[in-house]
């Protein structure tokens, strides 16, 4: 079976002022189905531009990118607008949920906005509940935003970015507006997915988060400087097993002696 992302000799130039940059230099890569893949590296490293390009909210400079075996370059603005509401799910940083809009109705939106739609509103709403079940959140999916943690938010986003049956799920800092204990958690749910064969990009600059995931690509100057399979790798529900014995022990120092 051919990888699910294919790219060749991509290169990214934005022609901003009188000096072209050159953001992404040449890379080349495969992700085969069912990786979970952390993009790192720092500021103006290419990182994100990079992650916008496989998620064909740009188009590159040159090169070759297909997804699922499609060339993005043959595609028409509706055609790559259709393959991104087929092909990708979404998770942000900032959760980017619909504040007026409740857990269940936001998770809903990716399946409303296809032109091609040939679902009842009825399946619509039954999947929207599958996937918020997928990320433990089932039972709340009658609230709001603003009634919801952090982590949860980022959950019901997860379950958005899942609705559509994605081929690639694309997350771009999904723990960094999270405390350490719900980054761990939210990174157990990435876990579980990709178990089930959900293939993974993930952008982070966090070391650790990275090793929650299987490889890690680091890129600087717009090239990848390492391509590796993650050694010593984190497993979330042991590091959250870890985090619950620490704080139960830090309540018995705390405790005031009898």
């Amino acid at each position: 079976m051919p990888p699910v992302v294919q790219i060749k000799d991509i290169h990214k130039i934005y022609e901003s002022g009188e000096v072209p940059v050159h953001a992404v230099r040449g890379v080349s890569l495969d992700i085969q189905r069912g990786e979970f893949v952390a993009l790192m590296g720092a500021s103006g490293s290419g990182k994100s531009t990079l992650m916008n390009m496989l998620g064909c909210l740009d188009r590159p400079t040159k090169g070759t990118y297909l997804l699922d075996g499609i060339d993005i370059d043959k595609l028409d603005r509706n055609e790559l607008a259709d393959l991104r509401n087929q092909k990708l799910g979404f998770v942000f940083q900032g959760f980017n949920l619909l504040s007026r809009t409740t857990a269940l109705e936001n998770v809903e939106l990716p399946m409303l906005y296809g032109r091609h739609r040939k679902v009842s509103t009825a399946e619509i709403r039954e999947r929207a509940m599958h996937c918020l079940d997928i990320v433990g959140l089932s039972q709340r999916f009658d609230h709001f935003p603003n009634q919801l943690s952090g982590g949860q938010q980022q959950r019901v986003a997860i379950a958005r970015g899942l609705v559509n049956s994605p081929q690639v799920l694309l997350a771009d800092e999904p723990t960094g507006n999270l405390d350490s204990k719900t980054s761990v958690e939210v990174m157990g749910v990435f876990q579980k997915l990709n178990e089930q064969g959900i293939t993974i990009v993930m952008v982070t600059h966090e070391l650790d988060i990275a090793h929650y995931c299987k490889r890690n690509l680091i890129l600087r100057d717009g090239v990848v400087v390492r391509d590796e399979a993650v050694k010593d790798r984190l497993i979330a529900e042991q590091e959250m097993g870890k985090l619950k014995q620490a704080e139960a022990a830090a309540k018995l120092t705390a405790a005031p002696a009898a």
